[in-house]
């Protein structure tokens, strides 16, 4: 049978644009169509998921056969199992009889098992099985059962990372991953942008006897340039709203912009995000927790090279004189070690913790130095003593202590009660 053209397909399914990358997902579905293997089809929230296992099904010999779609994330934990393998009677409470799982009901056709990374990993376990032997057993039974399921999976997550935080079964998503399909987050689809608003705005007006609205050219280019975060559907819905709201037909860039949220958590114009800093903390407190852990980090380590020299476990090799240093261009920091009851400055280089001692220091300076002990900093303390100087620093007022501490006032009234600081 010779492979349908692709913009047939996008006819027929009402699929908008000329994006490359969508083109070639539609291609990649229409090759793999023809055979039993599992498709993994990823993307973000919104982006048209849904109308990929449809094509690879119609376009299949299972197309007489029955096609169900199944929404993994909204089936509670508990009856996920019975919703796609079936259960006995009697099985567990209020299982008053016998059922059939979707698996039993789609053989000989096709399960699309949308936002699939949200099974339970017991589950994932029971889908693996099926997807290697097609052998499957009903809550409640012992009886191994067969079935003939070509299985098409969707997923807006990142796969690779839930497999390592161990959310996903390693093998299942290499075994539902046989031939991968990626469809296009919004953003990356510049140019089918206007395409895509003037079909929605064409389809609102017939639904509602209205005029179609139109865009100016700096609308559209304002379009563009939009981040979409909630990509088609998020379109879709603004397209809707301005086309019912506004009493203008044509959009200029003022009047669109009443519309694109930016003050939204992740609704924000793409040329404010700055893709470079992925691997920055997310929050100033992290910062700060990080810094405040590697000073003391760096103490515990001079603590102990002081302690070394007092044990005598410290090398002759390992001291080096000023002059030395200064040869090196080292940075020299000075620091304060108590011996006895006599205080002495200390020069450390920075980056090998070479000691220089001053010629003041004696042995009978170091005989009576106390023991080295490891401290250790309790990110509970931390977070503790900065919300006590917040406090302190706008006399109780908890609102604007918030604020200061970037965190909710909510987030603040709990940590208030859990650190036991009512009274402050």
């Amino acid at each position: 049978m010779a492979k349908p053209d692709i913009q047939q397909v996008k006819q027929r399914f009402g699929i908008i644009g000329n994006s490359p990358d969508l083109n070639r997902a539609i291609d990649i579905a229409l090759q793999v169509a023809p055979t039993d293997m599992s498709v993994l089809v990823t993307g973000e929230s919104g982006v048209g998921k849904e109308n990929f296992p449809q094509i690879i099904h119609q376009f299949s010999h299972r197309k007489h056969g029955t096609y169900i779609a199944v929404n993994c994330g909204s089936i509670p934990e508990g009856t996920i199992d019975s919703e796609l393998f079936g259960h006995e009677k009697g099985s567990f409470t209020g299982a008053t009889g016998e059922r059939k799982g979707y698996f039993e009901v789609a053989n000989g056709g096709t399960l699309f098992l949308d936002e699939v990374g949200e099974l339970p990993l017991s589950t994932q376990a029971r889908l693996l099985r099926v997807l290697e032997t097609g052998e499957f057993i009903k809550v409640g039974s012992s009886k191994v059962e067969k079935t003939d399921v070509r299985v098409v999976a969707a997923t807006n997550l990142d796969m690779i990372t839930a497999t390592r935080n161990g959310r996903f079964r390693e093998d299942l998503y290499y075994r539902l991953n046989t031939v991968p399909i990626r469809i296009p987050a919004l953003r990356d689809r510049k140019d089918d942008i206007p395409l895509l608003f003037r079909k929605f705005a064409s389809d609102c007006a017939e639904k509602y006897s209205m005029p179609p609205i139109s865009l100016t050219e700096s609308a559209k280019q304002m379009l563009k340039e939009y981040y979409w975060p909630g990509n088609i559907r998020q379109l879709k819905n603004i397209t809707e709203q301005i086309s019912i709201i506004e009493q203008t037909r044509e959009i200029t860039s003022e009047i669109l912009k009443l519309y694109l949220p930016a003050n939204e958590v992740g609704l924000v114009p793409i040329g404010a995000i700055n893709h470079s800093d992925q691997k920055s903390f997310s929050n100033e407190r992290e910062i700060l927790y990080q810094v405040l852990f590697d000073m003391k980090k760096d103490m515990n380590e001079l603590k102990k090279i002081v302690h070394d020299i007092v044990a005598g476990t410290l090398k002759p090799s390992d001291i080096v004189s000023a002059s030395a240093m200064d040869k090196h261009d080292k940075v020299l920091t000075p620091v304060v070690v108590s011996a006895g009851d006599r205080t002495t400055s200390l020069s450390v280089k920075d980056d090998a913790h070479a000691i220089i001692p001053p010629a003041s220091i004696s042995e009978a300076d170091v005989i009576d130095a106390p023991e080295y002990e490891e401290e250790t900093l309790s990110l509970q303390d931390v977070e503790k003593d900065m919300i006590i100087k917040a406090l302190e620093r706008h006399n109780g007022k908890r609102k604007n202590a918030a604020q200061d501490l970037k965190i909710s006032e909510r987030t603040l009234y709990r940590k208030i009660k859990e650190y036991n600081l009512e009274n402050l």
